[in-house]
């Protein structure tokens, strides 16, 4: 992966590019960001970058030593400088890497057990890993588990993978300078990550540590400790609906609408863009006429409607509730000529300004997200959304204007 094949980030790019450039690369990498800002195709385009730039520099040095005349066959072209990140598209070592084939880039991620007993590694998974990284470069570590089959078992990196990196990280290297280890969500790596406290510390020469995570509070401190931390913020939403278009060709104008929507996350983009057609304001419609007009019974029905959605679309049902929101107090406070939105979105927008103040409509946002936050880790759709319509219904029972019209 290029770094021009990244979304975004292009002042992190140039960060990461000097320090190569600079010789200021740091033995140890913490890529933070969250989820959907791209942070580990970030991290693999530029562990690909550096595994890639040793093998040309050592193997130009060696034709050099015996005259032109090496017994190691030179794949590289010499250069009196370092390539930059896109001009390695053509090196053999940057093929190998970018198909995750390089002998000297190693992966760690969390895994399952395949069956009771078993003492599971990121090896047993490379051939998923490989395919996964293909096909959601975007995803999360809910879609990893759910493509190698986990089910409902938790994910973990686990003390046989600690054991497995420090064995091929004391190796020496195959063809490249560096030996490079990728390790993606260090959070599921519990009190077994002192193992590599060491290692990570005082590593073997050119050796380079590059950890990707979300959350900085569920690292191990020991390994927070020692690593140079490189900080992904979210994608901007023109970045986003750039992409939406360029990639997957996406009108312009719904593009924009679900960037709005994603913010700044390009896995919740890609969701949205899968649901395009869902008519998500007629069901929110339907919601709050229950909520607010139609009583126990119209309540109970939109529960089993909602409940059968599935969890992918009840989560981006409740984010466009949450963007609706946003677009209603920006209307308020700028006016709605000033607020880019289709118009019969602006006109539902409006409808909800009536019915809420700014105080109520912040509590249903808060509402609303939780309940995402809940969908997401398996909540039981039936009793979140019936919980929900009543919390709903007590914020806003003071101002009851019905949106059928």
């Amino acid at each position: 992966m290029l770094f021009s094949e990244v979304i975004g980030h292009e002042e992190v790019k140039h960060h990461l590019t000097e320090m190569v450039q600079h010789n200021r690369l740091s033995h140890a990498l913490l890529f933070l960001g969250k989820e959907g800002n791209g942070t580990l195709p970030l991290a693999l385009a530029f562990a690909q970058y550096v595994v890639s730039l040793p093998a040309a520099k050592e193997k130009v040095m060696a034709a050099d030593l015996f005259g032109g005349f090496s017994a190691i066959e030179t794949e590289e072209p010499a250069t009196d400088t370092l390539l930059l990140p896109d001009q390695i598209a053509e090196l053999p070592a940057y093929l190998r890497a970018a198909q995750l084939i390089h002998p000297d880039l190693h992966f760690s991620y969390p895994v399952v057990t395949k069956k009771p007993g078993d003492k599971p590694t990121s090896a047993d998974y490379l051939s998923e890993w490989r395919e996964f990284i293909k096909l959601y470069p975007y995803g999360n570590v809910y879609d990893w588990l759910q493509f190698i089959g986990a089910e409902n078992r938790q994910g973990n990196i686990t003390a046989e993978e600690c054991n497995d990196i420090i064995r091929k990280l004391n190796l020496k290297s195959f063809e490249s300078a560096y030996k490079v280890l990728v390790m993606w969500m260090p959070e599921y790596l519990g009190k077994e990550g002192n193992k590599l406290l060491k290692l990570i510390e005082e590593p073997p020469a050119n050796t380079l540590f590059i950890l990707v995570a979300e959350n900085e509070e569920q690292i191990l401190p020991t390994i927070l400790s020692r690593c140079q931390l490189v900080r992904v913020p979210a994608l901007e939403q023109d970045v986003i609906a750039g992409a939406l278009v360029a990639r997957a060709q996406v009108e312009p104008a719904r593009a924009s609408q679900i960037a709005a929507i994603a913010d700044g996350n390009y896995r919740e983009a890609l969701q949205l863009m899968q649901h395009a057609e869902e008519d998500w304001q007629s069901l929110l419609r339907e919601w709050l006429n229950a909520t607010l007009r139609n009583g126990p019974v119209a309540q109970i029905k939109f529960t089993e409607e909602i409940s059968k959605l599935g969890r992918e679309k009840q989560k981006q049902f409740l984010k466009y509730f949450v963007h609706l929101i946003e677009q209603s107090i920006r209307i308020r406070i700028m006016g709605p000529e000033r607020v880019q939105m289709a118009d019969h979105e602006k006109d539902f927008a409006q409808r909800i300004n009536k019915i809420a103040s700014v105080s109520q409509q912040e509590a249903m946002a808060n509402a609303l997200d939780k309940a995402a936050y809940y969908v997401e880790r398996n909540a039981n759709p039936k009793m979140l959304f019936q919980a929900l319509t009543i919390r709903l219904y007590h914020i806003i029972q003071h101002k009851t204007l019905i949106l059928a019209q």
